[in-house]
């Protein structure tokens, strides 16, 4: 698989401000994405720094039967990868503004990662049932998507799902 790296600038701007820029920029949010915007957790840097990141699916990470999203950090993590930032996730959907389109076309994705739908890997905030697990980007019909999403750890990713990752030590 060729794999996909960038250079993504990160921090410097408020949460406000992100929401200001992804809406002149015609960027749509779910509700999930709201909330963990709105969450006290979801915090922004003063500074800003840059973040190498990698594009990785669950088969290059050696799932070819699929694998749940903590298996799939622990073999992430064994292969020199990291977690994003929480904070990465809108500045990345600023970012790629040429994300593919979803051929499929639907919103609904039925407890699976959509086509073409890349997943930030982030830490969990909460495990509660009702709160978002993450951010996922899509560009459906040509409308880039901010998504946040719920998956348990009993959820099983399927192989070709595309996770974006932290080189470790990137952050500069």
């Amino acid at each position: 698989m060729m794999y996909t790296n960038r250079r993504i600038e990160v921090g410097g701007l408020s949460k406000e401000t992100l929401m200001e820029m992804m809406e002149s920029q015609s960027i749509k949010l779910n509700e999930y994405a709201h909330r963990l915007f709105e969450d006290e957790r979801f915090t922004t840097s003063k500074e800003k720094y840059s973040v190498d990141t990698v594009e990785r699916t669950v088969m290059d990470l050696g799932f070819s039967e699929g694998a749940t999203l903590s298996q799939i950090y622990e073999r992430a993590r064994e292969r020199g990868l990291g977690l994003c930032p929480l904070e990465l996730a809108p500045h990345f959907r600023l970012q790629y503004r040429d994300q593919p389109e979803d051929t499929n076309g639907s919103l609904l994705s039925n407890n699976h990662a959509p086509t073409g739908s890349v997943t930030v890997a982030l830490p969990v905030l909460s495990e509660e049932e009702d709160f978002p697990t993450g951010f996922y980007l899509r560009n459906i019909a040509g409308d880039l998507w901010l998504r946040g999403y719920s998956a348990d750890d009993k959820h099983i990713w399927s192989p070709s799902d595309c996770f974006l990752f932290t080189n470790l030590g990137s952050k500069k």
